[in-house]
């Protein structure tokens, strides 16, 4: 027996060697460095005053033990040690996951550490992009956290402040990743970050966290990923899709940590998501909008909108308070009274008398009452306005970010649609290739709402700007149902003419997460 015991010392001591270097440190590649930060401070602007934060700041942490490209997959960590130069206790703090994905391109943990607080910086659109973000906008810089400024937030927060910085105020630790996208491009002209890689890392960057339970500070049953634009559809995908084993294969590839996956809440900001359908839901919005160059191909635009209504059907959505199921036919009047009149009531209320006479004057469409407002749903498109050509997404000359996203290791962009496929190719019997199919599932929350998956995060907000003309308002609002159909705990609102990417209480959030979590900070 004795013999027995030594040997099994023997073996302990020799397996235990050979995960230690001369220094005695162990060499898991997946072990959190948690003594290796620098102590930096920071004043931060929040409704109530201005809160000092000091904070171990962790650098470039590699989050997968077989990178693809280490300067994406990594990670940067804040933890909250004192607030107002009070010691506080953030193990069990509430973890903010900040994804900077914008126009599905990739995020760089290294290169400028992402503006001047360390968050991780959007990826260089490819020659002849757009920009990084969808429609051409410029890519969203300069904040912590890979968050956009929170320019004119409520609360008197200046630019500066973003929901990263509230939510370190707060006490919550604040994990900032990087992820390959669209753009990645090796030196042989390889593509390397096409889908489903953003996905794929920002799961393996859950599961480094969750693996490194009691180690990494904070609560990693109480992860929050927060995303806006194409950021806010893969937050949404992150947190329907928790453990599926779809992503298995290329989590193993990249040497992902042996965790879950499952997040506790999702944020999403303007998610562009459901891809494969957005190009109908579209055309039923904005079908008989013109563009600055005129009306789109009428005839292809109802194409494309009887497309729209078969699948609005086929959801079979319970729109809420006895609504009824959502369809084509009826989606305007559910948008109007459960998300358009209440986002208009709450900003004209909020109006002093003379402000709200000078808004109604310039916006003769809508009538006031003193109760409340009204106005006609094909009154507020007109008043939105089309922003994008037809289709809006699969565009026929694929220039649009959607098609790149879907391309592969060699080819650049290909079409996810048949509709697109179909007429871009000339060919009315062609279809979209099966592995293209299956990676417009892994990039589509919605499919995994549609699969039941167990591993869907509990509790969700979701916001849009009602000017938003990125995409259709039915998009965020099937994805709200469809999670409420489900029993979820669905916060979701429109900020009144808000346009993409739009928050009007970055505060707001933070306090909804510190209220579900029964978070309090402990000295």
């Amino acid at each position: 027996m004795l013999k027995r015991i030594l040997i099994s010392l023997a073996l302990t001591s020799l397996f235990t060697t050979a995960w230690e270097n001369a220094d005695g440190q162990s060499k898991d590649p997946l072990l959190f460095p948690k003594d290796n930060f620098t102590v930096e401070t920071r004043t931060i602007k929040t409704s109530t005053g201005e809160t000092k934060v000091t904070y171990h700041s962790y650098m470039h942490i590699l989050y997968v033990a077989k990178p693809v490209d280490k300067d994406y997959e990594s990670m940067n960590v804040s933890v909250p040690v004192k607030i107002n130069d009070v010691a506080i206790d953030a193990s069990n703090a509430p973890i903010f996951f900040a994804i900077g994905v914008g126009g599905y391109m990739s995020v760089n943990n290294a290169g400028n550490g992402g503006g001047p607080r360390g968050g991780p910086g959007m990826g260089a659109p490819p020659a002849g992009g757009p920009g990084g973000q969808p429609g051409g906008m410029p890519p969203r810089t300069g904040a912590p956290g890979g968050m956009p400024p929170m320019a004119g937030a409520a609360g008197g927060m200046g630019p500066s402040t973003s929901r990263a910085d509230l939510a370190l105020a707060a006490g919550l630790v604040v994990v900032t990743p990087g992820c390959r996208g669209r753009d990645n491009k090796a030196a042989d002209g390889t593509n390397y970050g096409k889908a489903p890689a953003a996905i794929v890392d920002l799961k393996a960057a859950v599961r480094y966290i969750r693996y490194n339970k009691g180690i990494l500070p904070g609560n990693v049953e109480e992860i929050f990923s927060v995303g806006c634009s194409a950021g806010g559809a893969i937050s949404s995908l992150l947190g329907t899709s928790g453990n599926s084993r779809l992503y298995d294969p290329y989590l193993k590839e990249i040497g992902a940590a042996d965790a879950n996956d499952n997040i506790f809440g999702c944020v999403a900001y303007s998610p562009i998501t459901d891809l494969e359908n957005a190009d109908g839901a579209y055309e039923w919005m904005y079908g008989t909008s013109p563009t600055r160059s005129g009306l789109v191909d009428q005839d292809l635009s109802k194409q494309l909108k009887a497309l729209y209504e078969d699948y609005q059907l086929s959801l079979k959505l319970q729109g809420k308070n006895g609504f009824g199921f959502l369809t084509a036919e009826n989606y305007g009047k559910y948008l109007l009274q459960d998300f358009l009149i209440p986002s208009a009531n709450l900003y004209l209320k909020s109006l002093t008398e003379e402000k709200r006479n000078e808004y109604l004057a310039k916006n003769k469409w809508i009538t006031w009452t003193g109760k409340g407002a009204a106005f006609e749903f094909q009154d507020y498109v007109t008043h939105v306005g089309r922003m994008k050509g037809m289709p809006a997404f699969d565009d026929f000359d694929s220039k649009q970010p959607e098609p790149d996203l879907f391309g592969n290791k060699t080819i650049d962009s290909r079409h996810f649609t048949n509709f697109s496929l179909q007429h871009a190719s000339g060919n009315k019997n062609t279809l979209v290739e099966n592995d293209v199919k299956q990676l417009v599932n892994l990039m589509n929350a919605n499919y995994f709402i549609r699969q039941d998956n167990k591993g869907c995060a509990g509790y969700w907000w979701l916001r849009n700007g009602s000017s938003d003309n990125h995409t259709s308002q039915t998009v965020m609002v099937n994805l709200a149902t469809g999670l409420e159909n489900r029993n979820k705990n669905v916060n979701a609102a429109l900020f009144w003419d808000g346009g993409h990417c739009a928050d009007d209480d970055p505060q707001g959030l933070v306090q909804w997460m510190v209220k579900i979590t029964n978070y309090s900070i402990k000295n």
